[in-house]
């Protein structure tokens, strides 16, 4: 009877080339068959430009100023005070019908919050939809 050696093993053959075809094909496959979600995103709706531009009818605009006091100004005209009731009564002797006309409130930069929101909550209450709002610096700011 013949026993083998213990000390002389054959290593054994491991065939790389099927192993590397196996991981390929579970590559491809999981590529092909994964959905790639979109993250959720806020739409936003661009104006476009037209190549012709038709000229719209003159539309009568105001603007409110707010200063940095707390002071209003109508189409560049001071009030007498800045009570809300007195910027309703200037605005309603500037444009007595409001129907689809806009507004523009500038404030200034260190004009106070309260005094902008009540100047927007005057012009809700007569009917402005469309307020556009925008702010200015004082001299001693831009030194």
């Amino acid at each position: 009877m013949r026993l083998r050696n213990s000390t002389a093993r054959d290593e054994p053959d491991l065939n790389m080339t099927s192993l590397i075809d196996v991981v390929l094909l579970l590559l491809i496959f999981f590529m092909l068959t994964t959905t790639f979600v979109r993250p959720s995103r806020i739409s936003i709706r661009l104006p476009e430009a037209d190549v012709v531009s038709a000229v719209a009818p003159e539309r009568e605009e105001l603007e409110i100023s707010v200063t940095s006091a707390g002071e209003y100004r109508v189409n560049g005209r001071a009030l007498v005070d800045s009570r809300p009731e007195t910027l309703e009564a200037a605005i309603r002797t500037v444009m007595p019908d409001v129907e689809k006309r806009q507004l523009t409130l500038s404030a200034d930069g260190r004009a106070s919050h309260q005094a902008v929101v009540t100047a927007m909550d005057v012009a809700g209450r007569l009917g402005f939809v469309e307020v556009r709002i925008t702010t200015t610096r004082t001299q001693q700011a831009d030194q």
